[in-house]
């Protein structure tokens, strides 16, 4: 397995603390259409859970690109599988919580990138902001919200930008200590070590397409923790997650529009 896969995938990286489960990841590579569970709706891309010998892989698998892009990802930018996978590393070491990364495939021929995964150990969560979104009356609601505006604010200092700070990508989980832990998936899209103003950081709340409710605790909560005045912060939040709402909206109307010229 160890030779077909070597063949298929030009540069295949593991994490050291993770090479003790390389074999069951080569099989979750190798047998990837017909293993696991479909997780998400994976228009572009596909994730799977997959389960090796008791070992509960979360195995992410990029649509090829345009022939463009397949040049730019092979010898101009990084691929989203290792980015994936060196975001991870960093998240970690700045003790931010995501899956831990286990390893990244790149499949490259000809100055192209062809097929590309990036795998993580799986993680259980027990909601994930949607989960607050559609169900008002979820039990600690509030304290979630806060607790996961405490987390977005750690990002915020930490210089890290996680531009599909979206609904489903951060995975909470509550210990027993009734505290929440947030874990951040989705990883391909960040801008690290940055100087983040005021009007960045609220922007960076807006595809989490809140309520308006949990705008205002975001708001009361972000508050306390800069001393800037809570009723700027609410609206400039809801102003950029409005904005962030029509967007989507006129996007979903020209598409369905396209969609009816195609039949």
């Amino acid at each position: 397995m160890q030779s077909r896969l070597s063949e298929k995938f030009a540069n295949t990286v593991f994490s050291p603390y993770h090479e003790n489960i390389r074999k069951q990841v080569l099989h979750a590579i190798e047998d990837f259409d017909n293993l696991g569970t479909k997780v998400g709706k994976g228009k572009r891309n596909m994730v799977k859970h997959i389960v090796v010998d008791n070992v509960h892989l979360n195995v992410k698998s990029f649509k090829v690109p345009n022939l463009f892009n397949r040049f730019i990802y092979h010898s101009v930018r990084k691929s989203k599988a290792r980015r994936s996978y060196e975001y991870a590393h960093f998240l970690l070491q700045q003790n931010i919580g995501t899956p831990p990364p286990v390893a990244y495939f790149e499949q490259k021929k000809a100055l192209l990138l062809g097929k590309s995964f990036y795998v993580s150990l799986h993680i259980r969560e027990d909601l994930t902001l949607r989960t607050l979104i559609d169900h008002p009356g979820y039990a600690d609601r509030e304290e979630i919200v806060r607790q996961f505006t405490r987390f977005t604010y750690r990002l915020h200092e930490k210089g890290i930008l996680f531009l599909d700070h979206s609904p489903g990508n951060t995975l909470i989980i509550k210990q027993k200590t009734g505290e929440y832990s947030f874990f951040l998936v989705d990883l391909n899209r960040m801008k690290l070590n940055r100087s983040m103003g005021f009007q960045t950081r609220m922007k960076n709340f807006a595809r989490l397409s809140a309520t308006e409710d949990m705008l205002k605790l975001m708001s009361e909560e972000y508050a306390l923790l800069t001393n800037i005045d809570q009723e700027q912060i609410f609206r400039t939040m809801r102003l950029y997650t409005l904005k962030h709402q029509r967007r989507r909206k006129r996007k979903k109307k020209i598409s369905n529009q396209l969609g009816k010229y195609k039949q």
